[in-house]
C-alpha cells in the first residue's frame, strides 16, 4: 500500500510539474512535422538507462508517460474555444461530470460539462422555448479541448469541455423517428399486436436478447420469482448495432414459426439513443407488428422509448417487468392459494364429518327419549288438532245459523214482493200503456191516414201525391181517393 501510495503521490506531482522544453536535433522529424509545436513543450526525456530507447531511431525520447500526457493536455486546452452544433446523443450523467456525444452526417466528437455547468444549463432551458436537452435534439456548445491525462489504474481520455449548451431544435435522429411513427400509425401497423390474446400461463416462452447481457438473467430471475416452469426457448441475436435489427426480426420470425411459443419477449438493457436505433428500424417493426404472436418490448430504461415499444403488444421498462408481464399469474402465490384452501377444505369437512358423528352418537345412545319426546310432542298436536277442530266447527255452525236466518228473511222478502208489490207495478204500467194506445186515440173521434201499402201519412202534400189512401178508424178501415177541386 506504501508503495501504490509513492507511486500516486509522484504521478501527480509529474502531472502537476511546469512543462519543460525538450533539446531536439534540428534535423528530428518530429521538430519539422506538424507535432513541432507538442514537442516544443514536452519534457526532457530522463531515460532510466543509456539503452532504453530503440537501437537506430532517430526520434527523440524516451519520455515518461505521464509527463508527454500532461504536455498533451496542456496543448490542448490551448487551443482556441470554438462553438459547436449537432445532434447530442448518449447523454449519460455521473457524479461530477455529465457525458455525452455530438454527432453530424460527417464526425462525432465526445463532450463533458461540469454538473453544476449542467445544472445552469438547464435551468436556463426551463425558462427558454427550447426546453431541456434530451439525446437526439440539434444543440449548439460552447467551449474548448480538453485530455485527461490518466494514471496506473485509470485509462486517458480525450473530451470537448462544454461551458455553455443551447437548444437549436429537434435533431435529424428524433425527427426521422417521429416521421416514422407517425407513417406506422397512419397505416394501423401500431395495433394489430396490442388486439392479440396473451395466455395468462403460457406454457412457452421465447426470449430474443444478447447471449452475453445481463437482461437473459433479470428474465430467468423474474419468471423464477413468479414461480413458473414452462420452457424458455431463446433466441439469441444482437442488440445494438446497424446489423441488430435484421437479426432480431429473423429470431422472433423464427420462434413464432418454428418454437412455437405462446408469447415472445424483446429485451435489452439501458442504453443511449445511438445505441437502441436499432429498435427503431421500420423493417423490425412492420415484422414485429404483423406476427401472429403477442411481443413484449422491454428495451432499455423507464426515459427509453423505441419505435418497438410502439408497435409491440405490451412496453415494459425492466426485463423483470417483462417477464412478470408474459407470465399474468404469480404461480407461486396461486399454488400457495391453493394448498390453503384445500387445508381449509380439508378442517371443514373434518369438523363437519365429526359434527355429524356426534350427532348420531347422541341419537344411537338416547333412542328410547328421542322416542317419548317425539310421541309427547304428537300427543301435544293431536290435543291441539282436537281442540282446533271443535273451535272451527263450533265457528261454521254459528255461521251456518246466520246464513240461514239471512236466506230466511230474504227469501220472505222476495215472496211478498212477488205477492204483493210486483203486481201493483204491473198495473201501474198497463195503466200507463193503455194511456199511449194509438186505439185508444182512434176510439176518441180521430183517424189514422195511410197508404195502401199501410205506410202512414202525416201530410197533405204526401196525401195529394198518394192519390189512393186508407182511412183507419176504432172499428174498421176505409178505403179513400184524394181529390182536388
Amino acid at each position: 500500500m506504501r508503495q501504490a501510495g509513492d507511486r500516486c503521490a509522484a504521478a501527480w506531482a509529474s502531472i502537476l510539474a511546469p512543462p519543460r522544453r525538450l533539446a531536439c536535433p534540428p534535423e528530428s522529424p518530429i521538430t519539422s512535422g506538424p507535432y513541432a509545436e507538442l514537442v516544443a513543450i514536452a519534457p526532457t526525456p530522463v531515460p532510466e538507462r543509456s539503452d532504453a530507447g530503440i537501437p537506430g531511431s532517430d526520434l527523440p525520447g524516451p519520455y515518461g508517460v505521464g509527463e508527454y500526457a500532461c504536455a498533451l493536455r496542456a496543448k490542448l486546452r490551448a487551443f482556441t474555444h470554438v462553438q459547436l452544433v449537432g445532434e447530442l446523443v448518449n447523454l449519460r450523467p455521473s457524479r461530477a461530470r455529465v457525458y455525452f456525444e455530438l454527432r453530424d452526417a460527417t464526425g462525432a466528437i465526445p463532450c463533458a460539462v461540469w454538473l453544476t455547468d449542467w445544472e445552469s444549463i438547464l435551468a436556463r432551458a426551463g425558462r427558454e422555448a427550447g426546453g431541456v436537452p434530451i439525446d437526439g435534439m440539434q444543440v449548439v456548445v460552447a467551449g474548448g479541448c480538453d485530455f485527461y491525462p490518466g494514471s496506473a489504474t485509470s485509462s486517458p481520455g480525450f473530451s470537448f469541455s462544454v461551458s455553455d449548451l443551447r437548444v437549436a431544435g429537434e435533431g435529424d435522429l428524433l425527427a426521422r423517428i417521429e416521421r416514422l411513427r407517425k407513417q406506422l400509425d397512419a397505416e394501423g401497423l401500431l395495433a394489430p399486436q396490442k388486439l392479440l390474446p396473451r395466455p395468462l400461463l403460457p406454457h412457452t416462452i421465447g426470449v430474443v436478447t444478447g447471449e452475453t447481457g445481463k437482461a437473459r438473467d433479470d428474465i430467468v430471475a423474474g419468471l423464477a420469482r413468479r414461480g413458473w416452469a414452462g420452457t424458455i426457448v431463446w433466441g439469441f441475436a444482437p442488440v445494438q448495432d446497424r446489423h441488430a435489427a435484421p437479426l432480431i426480426a429473423r429470431a422472433l420470425t423464427d420462434l413464432a414459426t418454428v418454437g412455437n411459443v405462446d408469447v415472445a419477449i424483446v429485451a435489452r438493457g439501458g442504453g443511449s439513443l445511438a445505441d437502441l436505433l436499432c429498435f427503431c428500424e421500420e423493417s423490425l417493426c412492420r415484422t414485429v407488428a404483423l406476427l401472429a404472436v403477442p411481443v413484449i418490448a422491454s428495451v432499455g430504461h423507464h426515459t427509453d422509448r423505441t419505435l418497438l415499444d410502439d408497435v409491440a403488444a405490451v412496453s415494459c421498462s425492466t426485463p423483470t417487468h417483462a417477464a412478470e408481464a408474459a407470465v399474468g399469474l404469480d404461480c407461486a402465490r396461486g399454488r400457495a392459494e391453493l394448498i390453503a384452501s384445500v387445508q381449509r377444505m380439508r378442517e371443514q369437512g373434518r369438523r363437519a364429518v365429526l359434527s355429524r358423528a356426534r350427532t348420531l352418537t347422541t341419537l344411537t345412545r338416547a333412542p328410547s327419549a328421542h322416542v317419548e319426546r317425539q310421541r309427547a310432542r304428537l300427543h301435544q298436536r293431536m290435543r291441539e288438532v282436537r281442540a282446533g277442530s271443535y273451535r272451527r266447527v263450533q265457528s261454521e255452525r254459528e255461521t251456518t245459523n246466520r246464513r240461514a236466518i239471512a236466506l230466511e228473511r230474504k227469501s220472505s222478502s222476495t215472496v211478498r214482493d212477488c205477492r204483493t208489490r210486483r203486481p201493483q207495478e204491473l198495473q201501474q204500467l198497463a195503466l200507463a200503456l193503455t194511456g199511449h194506445d194509438p186505439q185508444r186515440t182512434l176510439e176518441r173521434g180521430y183517424a189514422l191516414v195511410a197508404s195502401p201499402g199501410g205506410e202512414p201519412i202525416v201530410t197533405a202534400a204526401t196525401a195529394r201525391t198518394a192519390g189512393d189512401v186508407r182511412l183507419r178508424f176504432a172499428d174498421d178501415t176505409v178505403p179513400a181517393r184524394v181529390t182536388e177541386r
